[in-house]
């Protein structure tokens, strides 16, 4: 099964930058407090060896995640021909995600160009994916040039984490730190206030 169809019209314009209104800012998600079908989540990264911090700070948070959802960590190496070019290199880290995405997963992409979304809105993105009819949710983390065409294309929304742009490694940090708020969010718990 392929999902082409946009789950939520209002978090797939992929390169919308608007933030929230003054009016949205302060509201509640949703989705808080019904049953939400969790779907599996794999984090895709492109990007070489780990440091140890990171390492361990990615495994805290699996740990906190396993009661809301079952999760995948894959990593992508950078560049794994050694290309000089730059949109060689684009082009075979492309090619090893989508190896990862399946055909019917939902894909959030994140990129700097991506929609400004707050931590309510993540848990709703979780939401929409999880009556969407998807079997999972692909994050897609890119590497130092960022994603190529057919990433893109595939994209059931496109958001980013910062207005900054963020290393990998940090970009995955806070990635998974919103989705461990985002099932608190969801459950209604009192991690996020």
């Amino acid at each position: 099964m392929s999902i082409s169809v946009m789950a939520n019209s209002h978090l797939n314009q992929p390169y919308a930058s608007a933030s929230p209104t003054p009016q949205e800012k302060g509201r509640t998600c949703r989705y808080a407090g019904q049953a939400v079908r969790a779907l599996p989540i794999r984090v895709i990264t492109v990007g070489k060896k780990r440091s140890e911090g990171v390492r361990l700070l990615v495994d805290e948070y699996k740990i906190k995640l396993k009661p809301y959802c079952s999760f995948e960590d894959s990593l992508v190496r950078s560049n794994p021909r050694n290309a000089q070019d730059v949109r060689a290199q684009v082009e075979d880290e492309e090619v090893a995600m989508m190896k990862l995405i399946g055909s019917d997963d939902w894909v959030v992409v994140l990129d700097e160009r991506g929609r400004d979304i707050d931590s309510e809105q993540m848990a709703e993105l979780l939401g929409d994916a999880g009556n969407s009819g998807a079997s999972r949710i692909s994050f897609c983390i890119g590497g130092a040039y960022g994603h190529g065409t057919q990433v893109r294309k595939r994209a059931n929304v496109t958001i980013r984490l910062s207005s900054m742009v963020l290393n990998h490694q940090i970009a995955l940090v806070v990635l998974m730190e919103q989705l461990y708020r985002s099932w608190t969010i969801l459950k209604g718990q009192n991690y996020h206030h």
